[in-house]
């Protein structure tokens, strides 16, 4: 039996040593921060930073995770020269953090001139989990950790929209197909080829179904699961609601170069209409009052890390 003073400081922090959040908050370095237009941004961040802190002590999980720490860093880029790591959360300005990783790294003049298409394929930034282990808690101890997030059911119906409404070689064949023919009943000989025109509904079908005929995807993995924010110390914690003062305020924070801004440009799809409070709640008709409440279950966890109402 354990002694009765380590069964109760047996927690999830505390079973991945040099990796689990310390017991007070590292203060942001903020030598680079030039005037005060700053203030209500930083008050905010510092509010972000406490609270995600005292949610993870109380935070109680009987379930052990089995995760070794080069898996819980597999998400996290990294940027030597201003010592920052940027967790990927997909939907929450992932694909324009990475152009500003590659413009600070010195691969990039402008982040306004690099393509999706290298921003994603590329394999110009490296992750966390390509170093050897002294190489990881080296830059987790030392470098800055960010972390931007959204309205975890915005961030489900963006990846919908952009995976399923617009044609695509991979979202459609892969889990398209699969979706169809699971959850589609008299489905046609098209839909079951092609994979395309996948309901909303059926998606959250296929989401809530812990058979899933296909596995999970980062678009739509929960960021408890992408970015174990209870493990690792996030420094800052931006949201995609206030993406480019958030954005802004940490490039100033890391002395990234004066003329460096987040683009504010959308990736893809530029004419549609950007995932808003109002168009989650029409593709929420599509559900019954249960599926509703299930997918809210599902990313419960984002819900309370990160502070956001439930919808």
């Amino acid at each position: 039996r354990l002694p009765e003073q380590q069964k109760t400081s047996e927690s999830p922090l505390s079973w991945f040593r040099g990796v689990y959040l310390p017991p007070s908050l590292h203060p942001l370095n903020k030598t680079f921060v030039k005037g005060g237009e700053w203030e209500d941004v930083d008050s905010t961040q510092e509010k972000r930073r406490a609270f995600l802190q005292d949610f993870c002590k109380k935070y109680n999980s009987r379930k052990k995770l089995q995760t070794h720490l080069v898996h819980l860093v597999s998400r996290i880029y990294v940027e030597d020269r201003h010592k920052v790591l940027y967790c990927e959360v997909p939907k929450a300005g992932c694909s324009n953090w990475k152009r500003v990783l590659m413009v600070l790294s010195g691969l990039a003049a402008s982040a306004n001139n690099i393509s999706h298409d290298d921003v994603h394929y590329g394999k110009h930034l490296r992750k966390l989990d390509s170093y050897d282990l002294k190489g990881i808690y080296t830059r987790l101890n030392t470098y800055t950790k960010f972390i931007f997030v959204r309205d975890p059911m915005e961030r489900l119906v963006s990846a919908f929209r952009d995976k399923f409404e617009h044609p695509n070689s991979y979202y459609h064949p892969v889990f398209g197909k699969a979706v169809i023919k699971k959850y589609r009943h008299n489905a046609d000989e098209e839909a079951l080829k092609t994979g395309s025109g996948v309901k909303f509904k059926e998606f959250i079908q296929y989401l809530l179904d812990s058979h899933r005929p296909v596995g999970m995807d980062i678009h739509w993995e929960q960021v408890s699961k992408l970015c174990y924010p209870c493990l690792i110390n996030y420094d800052f914690i931006g949201k995609f609601e206030t993406l480019e003062e958030d954005a802004n305020y940490f490039l100033q924070l890391v002395g990234a170069p004066a003329d460096l801004k987040f683009p504010k440009f959308k990736d893809r799809h530029s004419s549609d209409e950007r995932t808003s409070a109002e168009v989650v709640r029409q593709y929420l008709k599509e559900l019954s009052k249960e599926e509703r409440q299930l997918t809210y279950d599902f990313y419960y966890l984002d819900y309370l890390m990160f502070n956001y109402t439930s919808p």
